[in-house]
C-alpha cells in the first residue's frame, strides 16, 4: 500500500487510471492501525483493478482540508479524478470490498 502526500495526491489519486481508495489515517488513531492490515489484504486482492493508498492526515493538511476530512479513519473512493464515495470509521472487510466493487 503506497503512502501519498499533499505533493503527490493529484498525480497518484486524481490522475490514476484505476479507481483509488484513499485511507486518511493518523498515527494516534487506534482504529486506523486495526484497519491497516485489512487494507493491505484488499490492495493485493484488487491489484490491477483498483489501488489503495494512505495519507497521513497530520502531515498532509492541504489534502485533508480539500476533502473535508474531520475524523480518522476516513476512506475516500476516487474514480476518474472524482470523489465518488466517502465513509468515516473502520469498516469490516466485506463493506470495503462492496465499496470497491462499485467502481472496479
Amino acid at each position: 500500500m503506497q503512502d501519498i502526500t499533499d505533493a503527490t495526491f493529484a498525480e497518484e489519486v486524481l490522475g490514476s487510471e484505476l479507481p483509488v481508495l484513499v485511507d486518511f489515517w493518523a498515527e494516534w488513531c487506534p482504529p486506523c492501525h486495526r484497519l491497516s492490515p485489512v487494507l493491505e489484504e484488499l490492495a493485493r486482492e484488487y491489484e490491477g483493478r483498483a489501488r489503495i493508498v494512505k495519507i497521513d492526515s497530520d502531515a498532509n493538511p492541504e489534502t485533508v482540508r480539500a476533502y473535508g476530512v474531520l475524523s480518522m479513519p476516513t476512506l475516500s473512493l476516487f474514480r476518474n479524478g472524482e470523489l465518488v464515495s466517502q465513509v468515516v470509521g473502520a469498516r469490516p472487510k466485506s463493506q470495503l470490498r462492496a465499496q470497491l466493487d462499485t467502481v472496479s
